[in-house]
C-alpha cells in the first residue's frame, strides 16, 4: 500500500510533468527552428532535386506549428502515460533538423526519422487505450512523420 505521505508529492511530481511536456514542446520547436534560419536561396537544400510532392516552403511554416500545439495538448492531457517515450521523441524531433539542414546529412536523418516513427506508434497505441480524442490529435502528428520520411527517402534517392 502506498505511503499516504508520498501522495503530495506525487500529486506536485504529475502536475509538474503536466506542464513541462508542454513547454519542451515549444522548446522543441524553437531548437528544430533555429537549425533553419540559415536557410536561403542559395542553401544546400535548395539545390537538392526534391519529390514533385514535396510541398512549397511555406506549407511547412503552417503545418508545424498546428503540429506542435496538438502535440502540447496531448502531452498535457496524458502526460502520465507517455512522458518518457514523449521526451525522447522530442529530442529525436529537434535533432532531425539539425541532422538534416544543418550538417546535410539526409541518411542519418532518415534512421533519426525511423526511430521517431518506431516511438511515435508506440506513443499512438498508448494513448489509442487512454483516449479516441487523444489519438485523434496525435494522429496527424504520426501522418505527417510518414510523409517527412517519404520526402527524406526521395531526397536520398533523387541526390
Amino acid at each position: 500500500m502506498p505511503d499516504i505521505q508520498s501522495a503530495p508529492y506525487l500529486l506536485k511530481k504529475n502536475n509538474q510533468m503536466k506542464f513541462l511536456l508542454p513547454a519542451l514542446v515549444l522548446v522543441t520547436s524553437i531548437i528544430g527552428s533555429i537549425a533553419n534560419i540559415n536557410i536561403t536561396s542559395d542553401s544546400w537544400y535548395d539545390e537538392l532535386i526534391k519529390s514533385s510532392l514535396n510541398p512549397p516552403g511555406f506549407v511547412f511554416g503552417i503545418v508545424w506549428p498546428i503540429l506542435y500545439l496538438l502535440m502540447a495538448i496531448v502531452s498535457f492531457q496524458a502526460s502520465e502515460k507517455i512522458w518518457k517515450l514523449f521526451i525522447l521523441q522530442l529530442i529525436l524531433n529537434a535533432a532531425w533538423s539539425w541532422i538534416f539542414f544543418y550538417f546535410q546529412a539526409p541518411i542519418i536523418a532518415l534512421l533519426d526519422i525511423v526511430f521517431l516513427l518506431v516511438i511515435n506508434l508506440k506513443i499512438l497505441s498508448q494513448l489509442r487505450s487512454l483516449s479516441t480524442l487523444l489519438f485523434s490529435l496525435y494522429l496527424p502528428y504520426l501522418l505527417w512523420l510518414f510523409f517527412a520520411a517519404f520526402l527524406n527517402i526521395s531526397i536520398i534517392y533523387l541526390n
